[in-house]
């Protein structure tokens, strides 16, 4: 089992390694589109900073590592998510994960996110004393779906991945043509796919997770290509005080450490927090470096699995997130297990 560890912990280094000096050379600004696929709606990892990487038993997992819901213990995860981010951007995401025969096959999952940006005033050029015309309100939205799939190969490692269509709608336009005008819909889509492995050391809770998001082709709008953000991220997590021998089954405190290289910003690392207490109530908070505007992150949960009063759960999180000049961002979670 350690032979196996370092081969794979020099692999994850290997293909960091590759990643990097392929990108070393570019300012990396304003480089990619569909910027909307590397937004995270749940309210768990945004107040966890979105290090959840290596954390297992996610029912998030297809936003994050896809590898990580194999090890999703009930027959049923589904939770739905609501954004309210910045400039009155709203986001809406969905996820259910599904583990027939107790995971021996493999685990299904389905994700959903759409994004509504709101109305927008659309104007056109034009030969008057303000130099140009309103042209109504554009209405432009975004979604995404996705289907995963994720397998336990052994009892320590888990492979995932997921193939997702992502589209884009940038309203109408109205555009001059000699003495007439032409209306024209702006629109763009894609194919993605997300891939990952997860890898529990057999050292108490200790586990490291890597996985490549928004893996695709390049995308055409009208004469020019852009590409999707492509986002590789290394990642480890524990339960610390599996390492001080305190009762774990009344309590847990989860650090979680994460370190991304996107293809369109600098390298970032996010760390998160979550202490939870008789699997009723959790305290969340995170950090993320490279950011201008957010940088600590908090929230909350409460569950009702401590209760033991069924066999379905439910559950309700809660993020915040100051954002300078934007104010903050909020995220409310629901979920239902079985």
């Amino acid at each position: 089992m350690k032979r196996f560890m370092i081969k794979y912990l020099i692999a994850i280094m290997v293909i960091g390694l590759h990643i990097s000096l392929s990108y070393s050379q570019q300012d990396k600004l304003a480089q990619t589109g569909f910027n909307f696929l590397s937004v995270s709606s749940d309210a768990r990892a945004g107040a966890m900073g979105d290090a959840m990487n290596s954390i297992s038993e996610y029912s998030g997992a297809l936003s994050h590592n896809p590898a990580t819901m194999a090890d999703m213990p009930n027959l049923l995860n589904v939770n739905a998510s609501i954004n309210s981010f910045i400039a009155d951007i709203k986001y809406l995401s969905m996820n259910a994960i599904i583990s027939p025969w107790s995971g021996n096959y493999g685990v299904l999952g389905i994700s959903f996110q759409s994004v509504d940006y709101g109305d927008v005033l659309g104007t056109m050029v034009w030969s008057n004393s303000n130099g140009y015309i309103d042209t109504g309100v554009m209405d432009p939205k975004a979604l995404a779906i996705g289907i995963g799939y994720a397998i336990k190969i052994s009892d320590f490692f888990s492979v995932g991945g997921q193939v997702k269509y992502a589209y884009q709608s940038l309203g109408e336009s109205t555009i001059p043509v000699g003495n007439s005008t032409i209306t024209k819909r702006n629109v763009a889509n894609t194919t993605a796919f997300d891939f990952g492995t997860n890898f529990k050391t057999g050292i108490k809770s200790l586990a490291f997770g890597m996985s490549v998001r928004n893996f695709s082709k390049e995308v055409t709008y009208e004469q020019e290509q852009f590409e999707l953000p492509l986002l590789f991220t290394v990642g480890i997590s524990a339960n610390v005080l599996d390492f001080f021998e305190i009762q774990s089954s009344q309590q847990s405190l989860i650090i979680s450490c994460d370190a991304t290289h996107p293809r369109s910003h600098p390298e970032q690392f996010k760390i998160g927090a979550e202490y939870q207490f008789m699997k009723l109530i959790a305290l969340r908070s995170g950090y993320i470096t490279g950011e201008d505007e957010n940088g600590i992150t908090f929230g909350l949960g409460v569950t009702s699995s401590g209760l033991g009063i069924s066999s379905a759960n439910f559950a309700v999180d809660y993020a915040y997130t100051p954002y300078g000049v934007f104010n903050y961002v909020q995220r409310i979670t629901v979920s239902f297990s079985m």
